[in-house]
């Protein structure tokens, strides 16, 4: 049996100009949200209020905290934490998995990461077996 979270676990924010969801795997597990809540609660505020803005105005033209990577992908950037997310129709926006910023340099893997996640959740929205 496939164990998939419900339709108000995905929301972390609905704005005027965007719904901002976590991602979940198959298995129900999000590696954005999970990381999220281990976060401080100063961390947890910071983040959110990234997340509020955008969800509200529709952008934030701070690319030291908002930013695209590449390859259709953005982060949050709530130093010293990134969270990787992308576009989807609907006005919606995807946060899809996060780390701790140790460098300069993004690490490969995350970013690969966040495509797999990426991929998989458009993957399973055209296949219409996301959502409840």
């Amino acid at each position: 049996m496939k164990k998939v979270p419900t339709i108000k676990a995905y929301i972390a924010y609905k704005g005027k100009e965007f719904t901002i969801e976590w991602y979940f795997n198959i298995k129900g597990e999000s590696p954005a949200l999970e990381y999220f809540k281990e976060l401080t609660e100063g961390q947890k505020n910071k983040t959110f209020e990234l997340i509020r803005a955008m969800g509200d105005a529709g952008k934030i033209i701070n690319t030291e905290k908002f930013n695209f990577e590449g390859d259709k992908l953005f982060a949050f950037k709530p130093s010293p934490d990134r969270f990787f997310c992308f576009f989807y129709k609907g006005s919606k926006l995807i946060i899809t998995n996060a780390y701790k910023k140790k460098s300069q340099k993004m690490p490969p893997r995350e970013k690969e990461r966040a495509l797999k996640l990426r991929d998989d959740y458009s993957k399973r929205c055209d296949e219409g077996n996301y959502y409840d």
